[in-house]
């Protein structure tokens, strides 16, 4: 039966990092971390907090999202998925709303409530806004074009949105709502989508 000799010099040691080595293994972390973290960043997913009350109840003020920047370079966004955009005629602000009305619809709002008119529904349907607590009084019509979508905010007296700035094209939307992280208790992936119609 063949024997082994293992040497105590064959034993695998250890020392105490140098304070060179210390500073290069920090510097290599941090390297790795940016290579990994500036692309998601850039274009993958970012943070943002809900500021105000336009999207009470669906995001209080102070929630933490996670929005991703991808999904709508390959897919249209949906009616219900709540979005981050830049508004019209500001390019420097971030709003957080829920898509209403897509391209090529008619949205009627009467009294706060809204009707989606289209190609499968040429005499309309009534939405269901069962995450809307209070639906406002305001009353238009608005055809949008091709690249147009109709937003708007939960809490329908306080939202600044499409009824008042207008529609809002295809290339201000940022993202979609992927996780909302804060509050704890309120943890949750694709946040207040809503896709019953």
């Amino acid at each position: 039966m063949e024997s082994h000799n293992i040497s105590p010099n064959s034993t695998p040691r250890v020392h105490k990092a140098t304070k060179a080595e210390e500073l290069w293994e920090i510097i290599k972390f941090a390297l790795i971390a940016l290579v990994i973290v500036v692309p998601v960043r850039a274009y993958i997913a970012k943070p943002f907090i809900v500021e105000g009350a336009s999207m009470v109840p669906t995001f209080e003020d102070k929630n933490y999202l996670i929005v991703d920047e991808i999904s709508y370079r390959l897919s249209d966004p949906k009616r219900g998925d709540v979005i981050v955009f830049h508004p019209p005629q500001n390019d420097a602000v971030y709003y957080i709303k829920r898509v209403i009305g897509l391209p090529g619809e008619t949205i009627v709002i009467e009294k706060g409530n809204v009707t989606i008119k289209n190609t499968e529904h040429p005499d309309g349907f009534p939405l269901d806004e069962t995450y809307v607590s209070e639906l406002g009084t305001t009353t238009l019509t608005r055809t949008l074009g091709e690249e147009d979508y109709f937003v708007m905010g939960d809490n329908r007296p306080y939202s600044s949105d499409s009824r008042y700035f207008g529609v809002l094209p295809r290339d201000h939307i940022r993202g979609r709502a992927l996780l909302r992280l804060y509050p704890l208790k309120d943890i949750s992936l694709f946040p207040g989508e809503h896709h019953s119609y």
